[in-house]
């Protein structure tokens, strides 16, 4: 059997599109002729299929775009892939920058810059620490001068809450 020309195709997909529209059209038009009680039906049940294969496609999505989000997670905590967090960020932030600009009208002020900032150093700081890395541990060793002294997460929380509670007390000013 001979394959057909890429005219041909082409020939038959309008075909079958021409088709398609002359159906709607004439299904369209053969509705608004019934009465209101079958428009009622028809508009409920075609609102509701399509409802229907709109949650289904969604539900799909959602556990396609949520899975590869968390094997791309598990990757990159088994050392698979590398991810580049800080550029990641920067990149969050311009846009939620605009976003905001574009739904308020005015861009972020500089606190909210300098939080976000602040609020990135001090996870990365909790991160080496609870990592027990050699460079953070000496800097802590160095800093504290006792070479005994574990941080512990109520530490770091305390550390924080401090910081915090002095960052209000500024602003509120």
């Amino acid at each position: 059997m001979a394959k057909p020309k890429t005219e041909d195709a082409s020939e038959e997909a309008k075909k079958i599109v021409d088709d398609a529209k002359n159906f709607i059209e004439k299904a369209i038009g053969d509705i608004g002729k019934t009465s209101a009680t079958k428009q009622l039906i028809l508009g409920t049940a075609s609102g509701w299929i399509t409802g229907f294969i709109t949650m289904k496609i969604g539900k799909f999505a959602a556990v396609g775009i949520g899975g590869g989000v968390i094997l791309l997670h598990i990757a990159s905590q088994k050392g698979y892939i590398d991810i580049n967090w800080d550029k990641i960020n920067k990149k969050v932030d311009k846009i939620s920058d605009k976003i905001e600009k574009e739904a308020t009208g005015k861009s972020p002020d500089w606190f909210e810059k300098v939080e976000r900032f602040v609020d990135r150093k001090i996870d990365k700081a909790e991160d080496l620490l609870k990592k027990k890395e050699k460079k953070a541990k000496k800097w802590f060793n160095n800093f504290t001068g006792d070479d005994h002294y574990k941080a512990t997460e109520t530490h770091i929380f305390l550390t924080s809450f401090v910081a915090g509670m002095a960052i209000g007390l500024l602003c509120g000013k």
